[in-house]
């Protein structure tokens, strides 16, 4: 058996979570269930909002304690990898490997891998949908300047239309009123980055008739695992 253990931080939301553990059933394809790496979840959805804490500087510190709490657990039980899944709560990394150093080595950053990958695909221009925190952290924004990427932002106007979206998800509450917003939304550039786990899932739902190219950093978090346990 492989020495390779996959740990997730999620319940930002439940949710997203779940589609997540999905996509690691489809990526990571097994006959038998041992041919799979171990994966542990901590669906730690009593964190403080990553969104609040970044833009009010709201529980900052309670959220980073959990978060690094947290992947300490998943480390404690065995895991060499690890993968958040909530694009915002990337921001406070730097918070917690200043607590927790050793972590940042087993950390699969979605953000940047996605960045890598729309690079590989020769992408020079791409849209981006997320939360409010991650639109205006100008994480992925920065990212992509670095690679002579142009990242094109909706208008602050538009930031409800992203929350209606993102709640729908976080509730299971779906309408027309929510299929219509993000298809409008998803369909604004040939390329489009879904930056907040919830989004997946309403493409999954809404978007296969699509016809962008549209990247999910989670999956391809997942896909990277897969690739680094395949070298294994």
């Amino acid at each position: 058996m492989k020495n390779f253990n996959i740990g997730v931080l999620g319940g930002m939301g439940t949710y997203a979570t779940i589609h997540l553990f999905k996509q690691y059933a489809e990526v990571f394809p097994a006959e038998k269930e041992w041919e799979r790496p171990r994966i542990i979840i901590d669906n730690r959805c009593t964190m403080p909002s990553r969104v609040r804490a970044f833009l009010y500087n709201e529980n900052v510190d309670k959220l980073v304690d959990d978060m690094a709490d947290s992947m300490q657990h998943l480390v404690d039980a065995g895991c060499n990898k690890i993968i958040l899944a909530c694009n915002t709560s990337h921001l406070f990394l730097p918070q917690i490997y200043d607590k927790v150093p050793e972590l940042e080595s087993r950390v699969v950053h979605i953000i940047y891998t996605c960045v890598n990958k729309i690079k590989d695909d020769g992408i020079k221009e791409v849209y981006l949908l997320g939360s409010e925190g991650t639109i205006e952290s100008k994480i992925y924004q920065n990212a992509l300047k670095e690679e002579n990427i142009k990242c094109i932002i909706p208008e602050r106007q538009e930031y409800g239309l992203l929350r209606k979206c993102i709640e729908a998800v976080k509730q299971n509450k779906y309408s027309d009123e929510i299929r219509d917003i993000f298809l409008e939304l998803v369909s604004r550039s040939d390329a489009c980055i879904l930056g907040c786990t919830e989004l997946p899932i309403l493409y999954e739902m809404y978007g296969k008739d699509i016809d962008k190219k549209i990247y999910d950093p989670l999956l391809l978090g997942v896909q990277k695992l897969k690739e680094e346990y395949d070298d294994i």
